[in-house]
């Protein structure tokens, strides 16, 4: 099964965290809970909403990352080097800004065979229906030379490049650990793309900015590539190029044309893309990506998870049409543009509002690909 994911109806990951859940985490951290009845809760909510979406119609669930925090920072806490420190700054997306967590190197980054991440998918192994997919998602190896979060990284190497080895095999053997733990559907959630859109458009008269990023881009590349090699054939990798989402705000915006000759690059078997407004530009990029890889699925994030009103379906067909021009229409799937919850705060939806949101993917994907 896992080789035809992405599924031509799919989801991000995350999902609205439950009101008892969010408390039962405060309480927690508070220390008026202990960690045993929270994780007792946590399973219970895994289980309630793996079942919803395989009722929905899913072929593969997530545990709607409700045992983390953050989309990112929860796992790269997980990694050997590397710890927790307050930013002092937040994230300032566009209405809204974030808590002041972080991550920095604490020395040489290397594999943790005790990573929390591995019983949290056994949780969501557990609790999955039988026949469906348990799809286990974690940040992209690009979030840790970001945001301040490699500037020691040459205090525990001789060079960058030395550093990038290092972080490809710590994310490799993590990928290989998840797959012994049953794990065929993974996926690298990736806010470095959009940045590079933004910085590419705000430096483009400036040639000595515009080599910095690419830069980042050509490690990018090289690192993910590191990470994927000689996996087994039966894992399906996939990536989402997230804009930002926190409480129905977004970070980046610009058309994916600075990027597709890197992404057709990734040895990625699909890319989840956000294509909700039009802060994503056209539909033309996405024909660079798949001549460059032509068995690629790209699913085409047109219905958002940020706002309640949903989409109209003759007006998502269109699009789907509309992207059919650039990429076979085989080869296109459809999702919400990111999750509902990459941080346990939340969008501006409901639970309700949520599945419907699902529900839409679903039954509108259905008919496209009857």
């Amino acid at each position: 099964m896992s080789k035809n994911a992405p599924f031509h109806f799919d989801l991000v990951g995350s999902l609205k965290r439950p009101t008892k859940l969010s408390q039962s985490r405060h309480a927690f951290e508070a220390g008026q809970l202990d960690r045993a009845k929270l994780k007792n809760l946590q399973t219970k909510e895994i289980a309630r909403v793996a079942h919803k979406q395989a009722k929905l119609g899913f072929n593969a669930v997530t545990d709607g990352e409700f045992a983390r925090s953050w989309w990112h920072l929860d796992f790269l806490w997980g990694l050997t080097g590397v710890d927790r420190y307050d930013y002092s700054e937040s994230y300032k997306f566009h209405g809204s800004k974030t808590r002041t967590d972080n991550v920095h190197l604490t020395g040489r980054i290397a594999y943790n065979p005790n990573h929390p991440f591995f019983e949290d998918f056994k949780t969501l192994q557990a609790n999955t229906p039988e026949g469906i997919l348990a799809k286990q998602t974690i940040p992209s190896p690009t979030m840790l030379f970001r945001d301040n979060r490699s500037d020691l990284a040459l205090d525990f190497y001789e060079s960058w490049e030395e550093y990038l080895t290092d972080l490809a095999q710590a994310y490799h053997q993590t990928i290989l650990r998840f797959y012994e733990l049953g794990c065929r559907y993974l996926q690298l959630d990736d806010t470095t793309w959009a940045f590079l859109i933004n910085k590419f458009i705000d430096t483009k008269h400036d040639f000595q900015e515009q080599a910095k990023y690419r830069k980042i881009a050509e490690d990018a590349v090289k690192v993910i590539n590191a990470t994927l090699a000689d996996l087994p054939d039966d894992l399906t990798i996939t990536t989402h190029v997230c804009r930002g989402n926190f409480k129905s705000t977004y970070l980046y915006t610009g058309g994916y044309e600075y990027i597709a000759s890197y992404l057709g690059q990734l040895n990625y078997d699909g890319f989840f893309l956000e294509y909700d407004n039009e802060r994503s530009g056209s539909f033309e990029p996405l024909a660079e990506i798949w001549h460059n890889r032509p068995n690629v699925t790209i699913v085409l994030g047109l219905i958002t998870s940020k706002f309640p009103d949903l989409e109209d379906p003759e007006q998502l067909k269109q699009r789907v049409v509309a992207a059919s021009e650039y990429v076979p229409l085989e080869n296109l799937a459809l999702s919400t543009q990111c999750g509902f919850a990459s941080t346990e705060e939340g969008n501006a939806v409901t639970e309700e509002e949520q599945w419907k949101k699902l529900a839409l993917v679903v039954q509108t994907a259905q008919e496209i690909w009857s």
